[in-house]
């Protein structure tokens, strides 16, 4: 398993809007990775999100995921609300805790 992590910076003023997009586009990604999608939002920072996604692996996120019509679709619902592109980074699990 792989992990997505995106920090999405939205145009100030635009937060309502953009997480209201969120609830579609959460739907959009989740179903093609087949797994958990969540948005986080930062306390200190209110307009920068904290997007993370379980993928099976690194090519299911960048090859069949972004070259994909649910990837359009999901761009289209969220990208009008950032002011830069988001910084992507894929993790790997090494540590774990879990009550």
């Amino acid at each position: 398993m792989i992990y997505e992590h995106a920090v999405m910076s939205v145009i100030p003023g635009q937060e309502a809007a953009f997480e209201a997009a969120l609830a579609e586009a959460l739907e959009v990604i989740g179903t093609a990775a087949g797994g958990t999608a969540r948005v986080l939002r930062s306390v200190e920072a209110p307009s920068t999100y904290l997007l993370l996604v379980e993928w099976d692996s690194i090519e299911a996120h960048t090859e069949g995921f972004r070259g994909s019509e649910a990837f359009a679709r999901w761009r289209a619902l969220v990208s009008p609300h950032w002011s830069e592109l988001p910084e992507v980074q894929h993790l790997t699990p090494i540590a774990e805790r879990r009550p």
